[in-house]
C-alpha cells in the first residue's frame, strides 16, 4: 500500500515531438526528465517483431544458430532460446506455411512433449529450415539481432504465449486472494493450448477488460498465421506496436496527469488506442498548439543538453563522470567543492553519495544504459553507511523497468549494476560546433553575421514576398537583436513595413539560424 501511495503523488507526463522522420518521446516525473525515446518511421527489427527467419549456420560448439531474417547481420538464436514447445511451433508453421490448417487448429492439436533444457540445438534445427522467430534484442553496433523461438504477444494485461497451457501471475501482486481470482478468470476466458501470464496492471480488473485484452493478443496470432501461408523466409509476419503505443500500454496508470503531442495525426492515434486500453483516461490527451517547439515550451530541450554529457552535474557542486567502453560503463562520483564543515569526512562522503544515487538511476533510464554499470562512489569506511547507499540505490532503480541485479558496495566504494539491454543506448551529442568555424577549422568574419541574417530576410519578404517571418536563433544573438527601445529588430520592421518576430532557441549553436513562414513552417533557401 505504501508503494501505491508514492507513485500516485508522482506528476507523471508524456510529451511527444513527432516530425518528418521520426518521433521524440520524453517521460516527465514532476518536470524532470527520466527516460528519453526516439523512434524512426522506418525502424525495423524492433523487440517483439515476429519474423519468418531461415537459418544459415548451426554453431554445435556454442549450442546456437545464426538465422538470416533479412538484417544485414544475421540474428543469433541460443538453445535455451528456442522454447518447450519448438517442436509444436516447427509442426504448426510449417502447416500453416502449406497452407494445411485452418488458424484456430492449434486449439485442437495435440502437443508435441517438451523438449530437454540440456539437449543440443541440432537435434531440431538444421541449417536451411525455417523457423517463426521474435525480436528479443534489437541490433547493436556490431551485433546483429537476438531472438527467440518462444513466440508471446504482450498486451495491455496479460502476455498470450502459443503452445502451453500455463497460467502465471506477476510477483508484484502479493494478494493471495488476488491472484487465485485471477488464475481463475483467465483460465474460464483463455483459449486452448494457450498460456497466459498475468501483469501487475490486471490486479482488481474485470473479467471483461482480460476478456478483451486476450481477444486482441488472439488476433495478432491469427494473423501471424495468416501471414505464414506462402511466405518465402526472410520475412516480417507480425510488427510489435510503435514505441509510443508500447510505452503508453507498458506505463499508463493511474498516476499519469497529460500526454501532450504536437502532431494532429499522432494525437488522433494517441487518442484512439488509449480508448481501447483504458477509455477513462482520453481527456488526458492534450494537442499542443505553441508557437514555440513543444521540447523548448517544457523545458526539455535544456534538461537533455545538461543530462546526456560526458559530466552531469546534480546540486550543490556535486557530479558524475560517465564513461563507456566496448565492455561495461564507469560512473565516477566527485562531490566538487560540497563540504560541510560541521559534518564529519564519513558524512559528508554519505551525503554525496545518497544523493549521487538518485541521480544514477535517472541515468541509467534516461540513457537506456545495459550491460555491465560499474559506479565508483566515494569511499565510506562504515558498513551501514554503504548499507544505507545499497538500500538507497535500491529504492531508486525500483522505478527502473528493465530487469537489473544490484550488488553490494565493496571497501573500495565500488558497486557493480547489470541491467538488461534490448535496445540501444540512447546518445545525443550535446557538443556544439565551434560558433567560430563551424567545424571547419576556417572562420568567416563574425561581424558579418548580422548582415547574413539582414541579407536573408529581405530576399525573404521582398523577393518572396513573405507577409510575415520568424527568425529563430541562439538566445544570446536574440538578446542582441532585441535589446533596447530602437533594436535591431525594429528598425527591420519599419525599414521593410513586414512584421517580423525573433524566436530564442534554447537548443541552437550561437550562429545557427532557420526562418519559419506565418503557418510556422520551416523556409528552405
Amino acid at each position: 500500500m505504501d508503494t501505491t501511495t508514492t507513485v500516485s503523488t508522482v506528476n507523471r507526463e508524456l510529451v511527444i515531438s513527432s516530425d518528418v522522420s521520426e518521433v521524440n518521446i520524453v517521460l516527465l516525473e514532476d518536470k524532470q526528465l527520466v527516460e528519453y525515446h526516439k523512434e524512426k518511421d522506418n525502424s525495423n527489427f524492433a523487440v517483439g517483431d515476429i519474423y519468418y527467419g531461415r537459418i544459415r549456420k548451426i554453431l554445435p560448439g556454442l549450442n546456437a544458430a545464426f538465422v538470416d531474417i533479412g538484417n544485414e547481420k544475421d540474428a543469433f538464436l541460443h538453445y535455451l532460446d528456442l522454447g518447450p514447445q519448438i517442436r509444436s511451433l516447427i509442426q504448426y508453421s510449417k502447416m500453416a506455411n502449406e497452407g494445411k490448417t485452418a488458424q484456430t487448429y492449434i486449439e485442437s492439436m495435440k502437443l508435441l512433449a517438451d523438449i530437454d533444457k540440456s539437449g543440443k540445438i541440432t537435434d531440431f534445427l538444421q541449417a536451411g529450415d525455417h523457423i517463426p522467430v521474435q525480436i528479443a534484442k534489437e541490433p547493436i553496433n556490431t551485433k546483429g539481432p537476438r531472438i527467440t523461438a518462444e513466440i508471446s504477444f504482450a498486451g495491455r494485461y496479460v502476455v498470450l504465449v502459443p503452445f502451453s497451457n500455463r497460467v502465471s501471475v506477476s510477483q508484484k501482486i502479493h494478494s493471495s486472494e488476488e491472484r487465485s481470482r485471477l488464475k481463475k478468470l483467465i483460465h474460464s476466458i483463455k483459449p486452448n493450448n494457450f498460456g497466459v501470464i498475468i501483469r501487475t496492471v490486471a490486479e482488481g480488473k474485470k473479467v471483461e477488460e482480460l476478456d478483451n485484452d486476450i481477444k486482441g493478443l488472439y488476433e495478432k496470432w491469427e494473423q501471424m498465421t495468416m501471414a505464414l501461408y506462402g511466405s518465402k523466409a526472410p520475412c516480417k509476419l507480425v510488427s510489435e506496436l510503435d514505441r509510443t503505443s508500447v510505452m503508453l500500454r507498458d506505463i499508463l496508470n493511474e498516476s499519469f496527469n497529460a500526454i501532450t503531442v504536437d502532431s494532429l495525426s499522432l494525437y488522433d492515434e494517441i487518442k484512439s488506442y488509449i480508448s481501447t486500453i483504458a477509455p477513462q483516461k482520453t481527456d488526458i490527451v492534450k494537442l499542443y498548439k505553441g508557437k514555440e517547439p513543444i521540447f523548448e515550451a517544457y523545458g526539455v530541450s535544456k534538461q537533455i543538453k545538461g543530462l546526456f554529457g560526458r559530466i552531469v552535474t546534480i546540486r550543490n557542486g556535486v557530479y558524475l563522470i560517465i564513461e563507456h567502453t566496448e565492455a561495461m560503463h564507469v560512473i565516477d562520483v566527485n562531490s566538487g567543492h560540497r563540504v560541510n564543515k560541521e559534518n564529519s569526512q564519513e558524512e559528508n562522503a554519505l551525503t554525496v553519495n545518497l544523493e549521487a544515487a538518485t541521480e544514477i538511476a535517472r541515468q541509467l533510464r534516461l540513457r537506456d544504459m545495459g550491460g555491465i554499470i560499474i559506479v565508483d562512489f566515494i569511499d565510506m569506511h562504515e558498513s551501514k553507511n554503504r548499507k544505507m547507499l545499497f538500500d538507497k540505490l535500491h529504492e531508486e532503480m525500483a522505478k527502473d523497468r528493465a530487469k537489473h541485479t544490484i550488488l553490494p558496495a565493496t571497501k573500495f566504494g565500488l558497486i557493480q549494476i547489470t541491467r538488461q539491454r534490448v535496445r540501444p543506448e540512447t546518445e545525443i551529442t550535446v557538443q556544439e560546433k565551434c560558433p567560430v568555424c563551424n567545424g571547419t577549422g576556417k572562420i568567416k568574419p563574425s561581424i558579418l553575421f548580422i548582415d547574413e541574417l539582414e541579407s536573408n530576410l529581405k530576399y525573404l519578404l521582398l523577393d518572396q514576398n513573405e507577409k510575415s517571418v520568424t527568425l529563430q536563433v541562439h538566445p544570446f544573438i536574440y538578446a542582441y537583436l532585441t535589446k533596447g527601445l530602437f533594436s535591431i529588430k525594429r528598425k527591420w520592421c519599419w525599414k521593410y513595413k513586414k512584421k517580423i518576430n525573433i524566436q530564442e532557441m534554447k537548443s541552437f549553436h550561437i550562429m545557427k539560424f532557420n526562418f519559419l513562414d506565418k503557418n510556422g513552417d520551416d523556409i528552405t533557401f
